[in-house]
């Protein structure tokens, strides 16, 4: 009976040995990491790359972002698009205009009618009947945790008023 026992947790030991390493959980990746799991923040990926601030996004943060679709950027016109990949100073600036610091969730979002962005200028914040808005951007999904902050999924891209 102890060799049978033996040998039946044996196999158990190499079959999940053998299997494939759970999906690592949202909440246990940084803002990055989950922006490239989500799958559908490709161009803000690549911008963020392109501008070196994934590394300052991996840090222990807490950070609140405000993250534009791939479907969001497809509204940008491709000559502004263009204009900021030519110039990597306007593109960290609209970037950073998307971070906000300290961690901002959906709940707190009801207390604040603005919020300071790390490109130095402020975001409105508003709640209405139809949602809640960041400038013109409405949230499409809040609160999509990362170790290192939270995640608002918007459906506009954030560009900062001229200073």
């Amino acid at each position: 009976m102890k060799l049978l026992s033996a040998l039946a947790l044996g196999a158990c030991t190499l079959s999940l040995a053998a299997a494939p390493a759970p999906a690592q959980p949202t909440a246990q990746r940084n803002i990055v990491q989950t922006a490239v799991a989500a799958g559908r923040f490709k161009t803000l990926v690549m911008l963020v790359q392109r501008a070196g601030l994934a590394g300052a996004l991996q840090r222990p943060g807490p950070y609140t972002v405000f993250a534009p679709t791939d479907a969001a950027f497809k509204r940008v016109p491709k000559t502004t698009l263009q204009a900021l990949l030519a110039d990597k100073a306007k593109l960290r600036s609209v970037l950073l205009y998307h971070v906000v610091p300290g961690e901002i969730t959906a709940a707190a979002t009801a207390k604040r009618t603005s919020a300071k962005t790390l490109s130095g200028q402020r975001v409105r914040i508003r709640h209405t009947s139809g949602g809640v808005f960041v400038n013109t951007a409405k949230v499409v999904t809040p609160d999509v945790m990362a170790t290192n902050g939270v995640i608002h999924v918007i459906n506009r891209v954030l560009i900062p008023p001229a200073r």
